[in-house]
């Protein structure tokens, strides 16, 4: 899934700034072997995922009778504010909540209480999980969800821009290759490279995570390093040339890409579902090609998004709790029935084998674009993840607005926004 946390930050630091939480441990799941699972559990999620466990959830009780569960549909909007409100009181929270990636360290940070370390019965499916999730999942401590979906990142194109401008989007193995296709395309068509919110901070992360980096590194701070400066650079250099299609927020991405504004979208493997179901009559129009590396031979893929599945402290039914997450996520049938249904790109990685992931995509003019996808995902780089960095993204959007929307240099607004952060944290800057 892919959605911004709109006020996490806030919330979290809010959270903080009222007294801190007690330095606990979190529980430790205890299971045993003979141990029956029985029972009710109920899960809080939203959206599409909320749909995928309303579906699946009969087919778990039909296994287990007498277990019931129950999937309540929180929305979005307001989600992370009652999963807080719930973490902060000790009361009112389900067995089971939904997180996305980003919002799985703030809270082991801030509520060490909170959610139950799964390292006991999980830790033996680190080796099949898309190490990127994986390691988002976990801090120092345990591991504090299990992944869910993924969200590798490749290169989506317009065919009919890349024919009119004779480039082979084949030939795009690096992002000097990019920027010189960029420049001959948009000559013969018109179109910029791709889309992309010059005041938001997505796409330097994405790029950032593509050369293996997160806002951290030891637990320091890093977004002022030379791999940093290197992601804004290039962003800056496509502004400058006039490559970048500059549009507000998700909706804004949405409608250029309909009207045909941009000759590619480097984003995630979700951005299929939305091309599918909103803009139909671009059937045929798309292609999908891995990422341009930084140099020849570096990663060309990268993570935009994803979620996992938490257990509460404050479930009564530990058991059952573990047996539904085992279930759904580390058991290849759903995880293959969840991308064909509801399109949630699995982080299991024995599910990547099915033959789903082979057939042809009709919209996509036959390709095979799953199977690009899937092999992706055990590519995607890991990257540090801390409960610091909601608030080092809202320092970086200052310095990445400034940078591609009033000229100023990278170097010295990441620099800025590094000795900031430093301050708010209280976290040393990395050399």
């Amino acid at each position: 899934m892919k959605r911004a946390i709109a006020g996490l930050s806030l919330v979290l630091t809010a959270s903080c700034a009222t007294g801190g939480v007690p330095a606990k441990e979190a529980p430790k799941i205890t299971q045993s072997a003979n141990a029956k699972v029985s029972g009710n559990i109920e899960i809080w999620s939203w959206d599409v995922a909320a749909k995928a466990l309303q579906r699946l959830a009969p087919e778990f009780e039909k296994a287990n009778p007498g277990v019931k569960v129950k999937v309540t549909d929180i929305g979005y909007d307001n989600a992370y504010d009652k999963i807080t409100v719930g973490l902060k009181s000790g009361a009112g929270l389900p067995d089971i909540i939904t997180l996305e990636d980003t919002a799985i360290p703030g809270y082991a940070e801030n509520f060490p209480d909170g959610l139950v370390d799964l390292t006991p019965v999980a830790g033996k499916y680190k080796a099949d999980f898309d190490p990127a999730k994986w390691q988002a999942a976990s801090t120092a401590k345990g591991l504090y969800a299990l992944p869910w979906d993924s969200a590798p990142v490749g290169l989506y194109y317009r065919r009919d821009y890349f024919e009119k401008a004779k480039v082979d989007p084949k030939s795009l193995t690096t992002w000097d290759d990019a920027v010189k296709a960029g420049e001959k395309i948009k000559q013969a068509t018109g179109k910029r490279l791709f889309v992309s919110d010059l005041a938001s901070v997505a796409t330097f992360t994405t790029l950032l995570q593509q050369l293996g980096q997160g806002y951290f590194v030891d637990g320091k701070v890093a977004v002022n390093s030379p791999d940093a400066v290197r992601a804004l650079t290039l962003l800056k250099t496509l502004k400058d040339k006039d490559l970048l299609q500059n549009e507000k927020g998700w909706d804004g991405r949405v409608t250029a890409t309909k009207q045909g504004k941009a000759a590619t979208q480097p984003t995630a493997a979700w951005w299929s579902g939305t091309l599918t179901a909103e803009m139909p009559e671009l059937s045929g129009k798309f292609g999908v090609v891995p990422l341009p590396a930084f140099e020849a031979g570096g990663s060309r893929t990268s993570a935009n998004g994803g979620s996992a599945l938490s257990i509460t402290a404050q479930t009564k039914n530990q058991q059952t709790a573990w047996a539904f997450l085992d279930w759904l996520l580390a058991g290849k049938e759903r995880q293959v029935s969840m991308m064909r249904t509801e399109a949630l790109f699995p982080a299991y990685l024995p599910a990547l084998t099915d033959p789903l992931f082979d057939e042809p995509q009709p919209y996509f003019g036959g390709e095979k674009v799953n199977r690009l996808f899937a092999d992706e995902v055990k590519e995607i780089p890991p990257v540090e993840l801390t409960g610091d960095d909601k608030q080092a993204e809202e320092l970086l959007k200052k310095a990445v607005s400034a940078c591609l929307l009033n000229g100023e240099d990278p170097k010295a607004v990441l620099d800025g926004a590094a000795e900031q952060l430093a301050a708010a944290t209280q976290r040393e800057i990395a050399p």
